[in-house]
């Protein structure tokens, strides 16, 4: 399962615009509320989430329904900007599911947090539609969470393909390159264009893979891989470290994390990991189907 999604609950989108209705699911003696280490995850001692009754807690957001049990998330004032790397190696021991819930709340905290006045009036905003958005106090203009696109992408020339060190990696990690989508430009574009900015690759027969939402704030990321004639780096300084082009061979050693491999592969909750993964098997040779019995 890629990371961050499949959580499996019913978000109830229905219920968000009745307020009423939403009040009886807060009073349920059953609904539940996230427990949160600021905006980082809180595991039980067998590694899944912790909830707490919903109790007191009057400010919050509506998650959804899990097996008819109200779901929801706090909403702390929290510093923006600012990721711990602590919660990475909490996610390398969290179940698909439970990283998906998690992900969502917390990209959803960090909106209200960045949305506390009207991009229009300027004004407060006041949440409302369960935690779903935020109304301006002033001008009465209603505010969404939005997630922005995000294209990750593998180049391919002759049976390999390429990565990338980003500035603040840990040593010796390296992944697809990304970028975020620009206004006016579609998914290939910006894939054709992230390229050839960062590394100098040209490239054509941009093929879609999978995508991913991104926590950090709230992206969604678009995974593609596309052909490159050329294998020639010329690398921007100010966005990479360093690229280096890998085959099949090298990509597998880092993904079963072999001591001695070139690099060291994305963990396996984020989508680059994913995209390295589907390219290492989109070049497996296929058995041929078995003879029909006499």
């Amino acid at each position: 399962m890629i990371g961050f999604t499949g959580a499996g609950i019913d978000r109830a989108d229905n219920l968000r615009h009745d307020p009423e209705r939403i009040a009886a699911l807060a009073a349920d003696p059953a609904a539940l509320i996230l427990r949160l280490a600021g905006v980082d995850p809180v595991l039980d001692p067998s590694g899944r989430l912790e909830w707490e009754p919903l109790g007191g807690h009057d400010q919050h957001i509506f998650l959804g329904l899990s097996d008819g049990t109200p779901l929801f998330a706090p909403m702390p004032r929290i510093e923006l900007g600012r990721t711990a790397w602590s919660v990475f190696a909490i996610l390398d021991a969290m179940a698909a599911d439970e990283a998906a819930l998690w992900g969502g709340a917390r990209s959803l905290i960090e909106w209200h947090n960045r949305h506390g006045y009207c991009g229009i009036c300027g004004s407060a905003t006041a949440p409302f539609r369960a935690g779903w958005g935020r109304r301006c106090e002033g001008c009465g203009a209603e505010h969404f969470p939005r997630v922005d696109p995000v294209v990750i992408m593998l180049a391919e020339h002759d049976g390999r393909v390429l990565v990338g060190r980003g500035l603040h990696y840990p040593p010796r990690r390296y992944s697809a390159l990304a970028g975020f989508v620009e206004p006016g430009e579609s998914i290939e574009e910006a894939v054709a264009r992230e390229l050839a900015e960062e590394a100098g690759i040209a490239v054509a027969n941009v093929r879609y893979v999978a995508s991913q939402p991104w926590p950090f704030p709230g992206s969604l990321m678009i995974a593609c891989i596309a052909d490159s004639p050329s294998d020639a780096i010329t690398l921007d300084a100010t966005e990479l470290a360093d690229a280096m082009w890998v085959d099949r061979a090298e990509v597998r050693a880092a993904l079963d994390r072999t001591p001695d491999a070139r690099f060291q592969a994305p963990p396996p909750y984020a989508i680059a990991h994913t995209l390295l993964r589907a390219w290492l098997d989109s070049g497996q040779p296929q058995l041929a189907p078995a003879a029909p019995a006499a």
